[in-house]
């Protein structure tokens, strides 16, 4: 399964071991302001990865719904979907970056030294809430 934290700036990538127990942070993918959302790049990174799942992260607001970026994730769902015939599940992500934050703070690092390495995290315990609920 991919892990996949959409932000406005970085996109967060997190791969499970085949078994579906562990989830690693894979790095991320870095946006371009004003330009299209670089799915192309997403899948070549899933075909990478040897990816048959995608699981992305739906930035809902604090009552859980939609954000302007959860609508933006939705089409990016849906896009992925048909390109590539793979099964795509939205997962609430409240909270997982300030989870990866504070994992960054407690090894004793500067999440805003790291932001990408934050987002991969973030990407990382998205996927491993999934993984423990599909148990």
């Amino acid at each position: 399964m991919l892990g996949v934290d959409w932000g406005e700036r970085r996109i967060g990538l997190a791969i499970s071991d085949p078994r579906g127990l562990i989830a690693s942070p894979a790095g991320f993918i870095t946006r371009r302001a004003g330009k299209r959302p670089p799915i192309a790049k997403l899948i070549a990174r899933a075909r990478e990865l040897e990816a048959a799942t995608f699981v992305i992260g739906l930035p809902l607001d604090g009552e859980g719904d939609d954000t302007p970026r959860a609508k933006e994730v939705r089409v990016v769902a849906l896009e992925l979907e048909r390109r590539t015939g793979l099964p795509v599940q939205l997962i609430d992500e409240r909270y997982t970056t300030s989870e990866a934050r504070r994992a960054v703070r407690e090894i004793g690092g500067n999440p805003q030294d790291r932001p990408g390495d934050v987002d991969a995290l973030a990407a990382t315990v998205l996927l491993q809430h999934a993984l423990g609920r599909a148990r």
